[in-house]
């Protein structure tokens, strides 16, 4: 019974292709829509955890400063001293690297080129707490450190600029009034939400301290970055370097907190959440399109009853229960209705994988949003087919044949 209704629907769409399209416009519209929502949104949300990854591991940011907005929120703020970050090594619990930070804007030159970049003054440790890995040559260590070499590490776009294809490593470039070697390219981040990651060129701290700037007070760290160990808790380390911090800064209890410890871990996860949050938003509002799919189905499924009046007397005249015509015509409904899924999903897949590319995240192919989907305009088919269904099968069979 079920296959002869099937191809009776088939054969009724066939005799009415364009009708059967604009019938399941909307339904196309509203699963492609939908899909596409989710399935971005989800990449979207996976890019950013991969973005905050690559910051670095279980990474804190200790800064001076209420907070990360403009820049007067830091204007007159002491920085921190070595000190600082030998304390927080000694007596805070759950540390599994720490490295202060010297950062300053210098002209670079090698032969005819030339360009402003970020210099980074730091230890051997920045580099496992930040996930930097090599491209070619090497990392300075801690006896470059202590020895105050003249050596640098550059990202990828300083070497594309500076030096093209060539291989920089064992080149002397000049950083302000001083000369460098290279000894090392990192490998390639990528742009993040705080700029160019590969824009950079790292220095021992030493370095930095005694060729390129100079020493001009204790206080000359712009940030300690700190890696914890894998499975501490976050915001009982965050109290106690909070707390340590607030005592060697001498503030005062009514006094509040002039320096900011920025989590990664809890950046992004609360950056995952607003963005699920927003594609579950657009999912919903995409959704109503298949709600109009489903209206537009009802509409035109009544119509074809009303057409096909004289069809139903005859059939109910000779034998058929009202329960078969009933079957008929939400067969047609569901088959029109899953044919518009199976497009949509069709669209939803050209568009996700046209759209990752042109806003640059992964294209993620989502089984079970493409499942759901599907079975959604399905059960649309059978909400709003049922109606039209059930009036072709209440039809009197005299008055039926009577019709003209």
């Amino acid at each position: 019974m079920l296959w002869n209704a099937f191809s009776i629907a088939l054969r009724e769409i066939r005799r009415n292709l364009m009708r059967a399209f604009l019938t399941v416009l909307g339904i196309i519209i509203g699963v492609a829509a939908v899909i596409t929502m989710v399935t971005l949104g989800q990449a979207t949300t996976q890019a950013v955890k991969d973005q905050i990854s690559n910051l670095g591991s279980n990474l804190l940011v200790l800064r001076p400063g209420m907070g990360f907005g403009p820049r007067s929120a830091s204007a007159g703020v002491p920085h921190f001293t070595e000190g600082d970050v030998r304390a927080i090594e000694d007596q805070v619990s759950s540390i599994a690297a720490i490295a202060p930070v010297s950062s300053t804007s210098l002209s670079t030159v090698y032969l005819q080129n030339a360009r402003k970049t970020s210099v980074t003054g730091t230890t051997p440790n920045y580099f496992y707490i930040n996930k930097w890995t090599l491209a070619d040559g090497r990392l300075f260590t801690e006896a470059d450190y202590k020895a105050g070499e003249a050596i640098c590490v550059i990202g990828n776009t300083v070497k594309t600029n500076l030096f093209g294809n060539q291989n920089p490593v064992g080149m002397k470039i000049r950083l302000g009034k001083s000369s460098c070697e290279v000894i090392g390219v990192l490998a390639s981040k990528g742009q993040s939400g705080m700029g160019d990651q590969d824009d950079t060129i790292i220095v021992p701290l030493t370095t930095l301290q005694r060729r390129l700037v100079g020493k001009t007070s204790s206080r000359d760290i712009s940030q300690i970055t700190i890696s914890a160990e894998e499975g501490s808790n976050s915001d009982s380390l965050i109290a106690d370097i909070s707390s340590l911090m607030r005592q060697r800064r001498n503030l005062q209890p009514n006094e509040e907190d002039n320096f900011n410890v920025f989590d990664t871990r809890q950046i992004a996860e609360t950056l995952s959440s607003s963005t699920q949050m927003m594609t579950s938003l657009l999912a919903a509002v995409a959704g109503v399109s298949l709600l109009v799919g489903g209206i537009g189905i009802m509409n035109i499924m009544l119509v074809s009853v009303t057409e096909r009046t004289r069809e139903i007397g005859i059939r109910l005249a000779i034998g058929a229960r009202a329960r078969e015509v009933l079957l008929q015509f939400l067969v047609e409904a569901i088959t029109l209705s899953s044919i518009g899924g199976i497009i949509g999903i069709i669209l939803a897949f050209v568009l996700c994988f046209g759209l990752a590319q042109i806003i640059q995240v992964g294209f993620i192919f989502n089984v079970k949003i493409n499942l759901i989907a599907f079975f959604f305009s399905t059960a649309v088919g059978v909400l709003f087919g049922f109606t039209p269904a059930r009036s072709a099968a209440r039809l009197d069979p005299i008055e039926a044949l009577r019709h003209e």
